[in-house]
């Protein structure tokens, strides 16, 4: 357990799956917690499904913002809902991603530029206009990006999703030299198979993962999570431009998913 009491939070692409179980453990230690989704049902079902679980110890606050987390009006909007809510930001999340598949010779500039748009450029920009706010409290936080094991090995049919999410890892690495004046950390993980609603729906998914991954097993979100919630604590306040990837090994040896 960390305690997150005082500690306000904003993650996207937390409908479901891995942002979900991200936002509902730091409500669960004391944040108040800001939860985006594209989806608005998707959104504030989540946002009820969080507050309405009891448990013991410190318990924080949640509410929805849904909106395009690619559109940087829309995240200027979320920045502002959050201190309008809280009073301020202390640690971003930038966990919204697409994934489109397609190799070099059919993916259309259409799907290109949806990728990019969410992975690469919502990601940006909430670290940008996050840091913004944080330089202006002058407490410091922490901005984490979630980037793939696919940023580190070639899979088939992603080649403009691995793109970003290797991206999404060097820039990680640049915002230090911006960021760390400010006492603000950057960090990005790098997941690999997990077990969420998406990946569920496909039977051979449990099989095929189990085999490949050195562990026996494909990552839950709680593995994913227990990462995510170390890197934005104060136990890890001098890690900053580092990936942390979660994959039960399967990098080390990379066989692919066939």
């Amino acid at each position: 357990m960390i305690d997150f009491r005082k500690q306000t939070v904003l993650i996207t692409g937390a409908g479901q799956g891995i942002g979900f179980a991200i936002a509902r453990a730091l409500v669960q230690q004391g944040a108040n917690v800001v939860l985006n989704d594209f989806d608005e049902t998707l959104a504030q079902m989540a946002v009820n499904a969080i507050l309405n679980e009891e448990w013991a110890g410190p318990k924080g606050h949640c509410i929805a913002c849904s909106g395009d987390a690619s559109d940087v009006t829309f995240i200027q909007q979320l920045v502002d809902t959050t201190v309008s809510a809280f009073g301020g930001v202390d640690i971003a999340i930038a966990n919204a991603g697409i994934t489109i598949f397609g190799d070099i010779f059919t993916t259309t500039p259409d799907a290109f530029q949806k990728i990019v748009d969410l992975n690469l450029r919502g990601s940006f920009f909430l670290a940008q206009l996050s840091a913004k706010q944080m330089r202006g409290q002058g407490r410091g936080g922490s901005v984490l990006f979630m980037s793939s094991v696919v940023g580190h090995q070639a899979h088939p049919g992603l080649p403009v999703y691995s793109m970003t999410k290797a991206g999404l890892e060097m820039l990680a690495k640049q915002l230090v030299i911006d960021f760390s004046p400010l006492g603000i950390t950057v960090n990005a993980i790098a997941p690999g198979a997990t077990l969420t609603e998406r990946t569920l729906d496909d039977p051979t998914y449990i099989p095929i993962w189990s085999r490949i991954t050195p562990m026996g097993r494909p990552a839950t979100v709680d593995d994913i999570t227990n990462a995510a919630l170390f890197l934005v604590s104060p136990a890890s306040r001098h890690i900053t431009g580092q990936s942390l990837v979660v994959d039960g090994g399967w990098t080390s040896i990379s066989p692919p998913p066939v």
